[in-house]
């Protein structure tokens, strides 16, 4: 531990891990959900099911798309995983607006997803989409709440924009 840790408030350092720890959850997450769960066949049956026109020639595309969004995600929260040491403003916001954009999967995504990807690989499969979308929504609230109660980032702790 740094001297540097060894001063900063109790309330700075648990948002401080929580947003790190939360990011490497989520990094993974999204990958498992981006190149385990998500391929053309779960695409295709998810179009299919949404009643699309040509699924068995849109779902080859579809699921590119969906795989480059994906792996910007992956990169956007492992950024997030500095938080674990570093807490400059920048990271601040930058986890926040991940947060927020990741947290309207539950919009972006096509309903037919979590009822394909369920009959797919049972509950479980539906499981690292839950989390990572569902746990960007409470991380950017518990961010949220702790801007406006402390009056600045990081619970009022940020320290200059370089490491």
């Amino acid at each position: 531990m740094t001297a540097t840790m060894a001063s900063t408030p109790a309330r700075v350092r648990r948002l401080q891990l929580t947003v790190g720890l939360c990011s490497v959850v989520f990094t993974l997450g999204t990958a498992l959900h981006n190149f385990v769960i998500i391929d053309v066949s779960v695409i295709e049956e998810m179009m299919r099911s949404a009643g699309g026109a040509d699924p068995g020639g849109e779902a080859p595309g579809f699921t590119a798309g969906f795989r480059a969004v994906g792996s910007v995600y992956i990169a956007a929260n492992a950024v997030g995983i500095l938080a674990l040491w570093f807490r400059p403003r920048w990271l601040y916001w930058w986890v926040l607006a991940v947060n927020v954009t990741q947290g309207l999967g539950w919009v972006m995504i096509p309903t037919q997803m979590w009822s394909v990807v369920a009959d797919h690989y049972g509950p479980a499969g539906t499981l690292p989409s839950a989390v990572t979308d569902g746990g960007a929504v409470l991380l950017s609230v518990v961010m949220i709440v702790a801007l406006i109660r402390c009056r600045g980032v990081w619970g009022g702790g940020a320290v200059a924009d370089r490491p």
